[in-house]
C-alpha cells in the first residue's frame, strides 16, 4: 500500500495525495486503508522512509568504485534522476523528523547521508569541515533537483549544462577545502 501511495504521489504530487484517492486507486473503501496506516500523516511518513531508502540505494550504487569528481558527479546525477523520476515521494522526505535512532526514517536518512559522505572521503576534507561540506553537497543536489522537478528553470540555457556546471563548481570548492 505504501508503494502504491508513493507511485500515486509521483503521479499527482504529494500535496494532492489523499487517503480517498489512494483507496480509489487500490479499489477499496477508504476505511480499509486504516487497517494498514494510521492516517494521512502516517502514510506520508512511510512514503518518506521509502523515498529516502530508494534515494540512498540510487546514490550508494552510483558512487561505488568512484572517488573525487567522478564520485561527486555520479552521486549528483543519481540523486537528481531519482528526484525527477519520483518528485512526489521525494517531497515527503522534506522536514520529516526522526523520533529516535531506531526510527526507520533515521536509518534511511543515515544511509543517504552515508552515500554522500562516501563522496566527501575522496576530497580529504578536514574533520571540522565535514558537516559543512555535507550540508553544501546535499543543498546543491536537493535544490537543483527540486527546482527542476517543479519546473523552476524557465531560462533558455540548457538545464543539463547548468547541472554539469554545478558539479564542476562543487568539485572545485571541495578540492579547495582539501587538507592537502
Amino acid at each position: 500500500m505504501v508503494a502504491a501511495g508513493a507511485a500515486l504521489a509521483d503521479e499527482v504530487g504529494l500535496a494532492h495525495l489523499t487517503m480517498g484517492l489512494l483507496a480509489e486507486r487500490l479499489g477499496v473503501r477508504t476505511p480499509s486503508l486504516y487497517k494498514h496506516v494510521g492516517g494521512q500523516e502516517d502514510l506520508n511518513r512511510r512514503i518518506a522512509v521509502l523515498a529516502s531508502s530508494e534515494a540512498a540505494d540510487a546514490v550508494g550504487i552510483a558512487v561505488q568504485g568512484y572517488a573525487g569528481r567522478d564520485a561527486l558527479a555520479a552521486a549528483a546525477r543519481a540523486f537528481r534522476a531519482f528526484v525527477l523520476e519520483h518528485h512526489g515521494r521525494y517531497a515527503a522526505t522534506v522536514g520529516v523528523e526522526p523520533t529516535g535512532p531506531d526510527d526507520p526514517m533515521a536509518v534511511a536518512s543515515e544511509r543517504l547521508l552515508g552515500a554522500f559522505m562516501a563522496v566527501l572521503r575522496g576530497y580529504d576534507i578536514a574533520e571540522s569541515d565535514v558537516n559543512h561540506a555535507l550540508r553544501m553537497l546535499r543543498s546543491l543536489c536537493h535544490g537543483f533537483a527540486t527546482l527542476q522537478a517543479a519546473n523552476g528553470f524557465q531560462w533558455s540555457t540548457d538545464i543539463d549544462e547548468s547541472f554539469e556546471w554545478l558539479i564542476s563548481f562543487a568539485d572545485r570548492g571541495l578540492r579547495a577545502m582539501s587538507k592537502s
